[in-house]
This record gives C-alpha cells, sequence and structure tokens, in this order.
C-alpha cells in the first residue's frame, strides 16, 4: 500500500466523522469464559485464547499469561501503527521488528509484599527497522506511531477503569 491508497482508504472514514462526531466513537470489547482450574478463555476474533498463570505464579507455562498478551497488543498496534505512518509520510520500511518488553515483581501479584505495586515497573518498545528514513524522518516515525497507537497512548497515558460484579 502506498500513501495515495492509504489517504483514499481512509478518507471517507475522516469525512464522516469531521461530519458526525458522535459516529467515531466506537465501544471495542473482549469477552473470556472463566475455565477449569485457574484459568480464562478469551475470545480474540481470530481464535481463542486460553489465559492462566504466569509460572512466577505457579502456573506450569503452558496458558498465555495475560501480561504477555499486554505486551503483544502493545507490539501490534504499535507495529500496525509504525506502518501506516511511513506509509502515510513515504517512509519505505524494508525491514522491522518490533519488541516489547516489561518488569514485573511478583511479590505484589502474589501479595507477599503490600509495598511492591501490582503490575508493570516499566516496559520498554523498541523498534528495529530497515529502512531509507533519514534520522529526521525517524525522529517523525517515532513521534507519530507514539502519538497515534491506541495502546501506547492508553498505558501512558493512563485510563479509568470500572469493576462491575453481577
Amino acid at each position: 500500500m502506498n500513501s495515495t491508497e492509504l489517504k483514499n482508504l481512509q478518507s471517507p472514514f475522516k469525512e464522516k466523522y469531521k461530519a458526525e462526531p458522535d459516529s467515531a466513537i466506537i465501544t471495542l470489547k473482549a469477552e473470556g469464559k472463566v475455565g477449569e482450574g485457574i484459568s480464562c478463555k478469551v475470545e480474540t476474533g481470530k481464535a481463542m485464547v486460553e489465559a492462566g498463570l504466569h509460572p512466577a505464579t505457579g502456573g506450569t507455562g503452558m496458558l498465555a499469561c495475560s501480561g504477555d498478551m499486554l505486551l503483544e497488543a502493545l507490539v501490534a498496534c504499535a507495529g500496525v501503527t509504525l506502518q501506516a505512518v511511513a506509509t502515510a509520510i513515504g517512509v519505505e520500511i524494508k525491514n522491522g521488528i518490533v519488541k516489547a518488553e516489561g518488569d514485573l515483581d511478583f511479590k505484589g501479584t502474589l501479595g507477599v509484599s503490600k509495598e511492591v505495586p501490582v503490575g508493570f515497573k516499566a516496559i520498554r518498545l523498541q523498534f528495529d527497522l530497515d529502512s531509507n528514513a533519514t534520522a529526521e524522518q525517524m525522529e517523525s516515525l517515532r513521534k507519530l506511531t507514539e502519538r497515534y497507537c491506541v495502546v501506547y497512548q492508553t498505558l501512558t497515558r493512563g485510563v479509568g477503569v470500572e469493576t462491575k460484579f453481577s
């Protein structure tokens, strides 16, 4: 896909969202079914994923870890956003690897220490790109990918989450 094709693809959506701002508000959904043992089956839209305990909390390593899934969502979103941005500004990416890694202290998750927060302490996102981009274009790729990546922005900005039990 080139810049013109991308603009042609996205133009009707941009026009619609300008004319009808409320039509741009879409609710994404995910659903899981609590499974046998300590697991939860999640429909990803493309496949069924069964998540369970991480080996550092007693899991076997045979089920997906939700922390890994969070990092995978970041990598997927950042990779797609990077490609869209590169296409829009005319930068060719011949090859690229997007990596995310995060540090967790499982003392928090397991309740061993109430002083240790539950969740990632730090996440690092790395792009290894084979590209014809100049240093200035690489900086634009970085800024625009960070700006338009939904998962990146959600993680860095933070968002309130409501919990309801019924």
